[in-house]
């Protein structure tokens, strides 16, 4: 048996890096799945080779009926909904205050922080009615301290914290966890291309410079992140909630 054997957990942002390593961590650990993203060619593969375990959605999380629907389509096919963990985000624009557009801010806002309280919402409802449940949702380790240059980022992980400790102070009476976790640099599709590639430009002094900044001496496997998320949606975190757990290296523990 599996520390969420039989239980049944929505994912978002499951196509790819964290979330995709989540989704295969929490089957193996015996869960039952609902997967869901925007990009339905890659969620669907992560679908497939999880096997039976596992079904894939369509869900843009910024959209409330698409949210509202895939939380009822999670307990209508996998018969309720025991844990969510709300991992769709982006990293969006980077550049100082001074240089950021406003449109390119409201749509991190919008996917990061707004998507987290939307997927939040209609999931905590859910699980009143059935009086348990845990959710978690993805913070960063920029939630947590300041990051030059990524504003809008640092203000949604942020709000994801802020979000996710009132949640967990209103829904505690009702059996319900909500936790956040906080991950330094990944080893993800997000990181190597939009952060490393396109904004770093493969600099290998300035990516040297931010495995550096990790005591441990490298960057995270999303599968690390991934072990720790499983944790806490399982019954192994009982008396966990309203934490915003760094998974970071120690990052930020200076």
């Amino acid at each position: 048996m599996g520390i969420l054997d039989g239980k049944a957990v929505m994912i978002t942002g499951a196509a790819s890096g964290i979330g995709e390593a989540t989704a295969k961590e929490a089957a193996a650990e015996g869960a039952k799945l609902m997967l869901c993203d925007v990009d339905a060619e890659k969620g669907g593969a992560v679908a497939a080779a999880i096997g039976a375990a596992a079904t894939y959605r369509d869900c843009d999380v910024t959209d409330e009926a698409a949210v509202e629907a895939a939380v009822g389509a999670t307990i209508a096919e996998l018969g309720g909904i025991d844990g969510a963990f709300n991992c769709a985000g982006i990293l969006g624009v980077v550049g100082n205050i001074g240089e950021l557009p406003l449109d390119g801010w409201k749509r991190l806002i919008e996917v990061d922080l707004n998507g987290v309280f939307l997927c939040t919402k209609h999931q905590v409802n859910a699980m009143v009615e059935q009086g348990s449940g845990a959710i978690l949702n993805m913070a960063s380790a920029a939630g947590l301290i300041g990051w030059p240059g990524a504003s809008g980022y640092v203000a949604a992980k942020h709000g994801v914290v802020g979000l996710t400790k009132a949640a967990a102070l209103e829904y505690a009476p009702q059996g319900i966890r909500v936790n956040s976790i906080c991950p330094s640099y990944t080893m993800t599709p997000m990181v190597e291309k939009d952060l490393f590639t396109d904004t770093l430009g493969g600099d290998e002094e300035l990516i040297a410079a931010a495995r550096a900044n990790h005591p441990i001496g490298r960057f995270a496997q999303p599968s690390e992140i991934a072990a720790a998320a499983v944790w806490l949606l399982s019954d192994k975190a009982s008396f966990v909630t309203g934490t915003a757990m760094p998974v970071d290296g120690g990052y930020t523990a200076p």
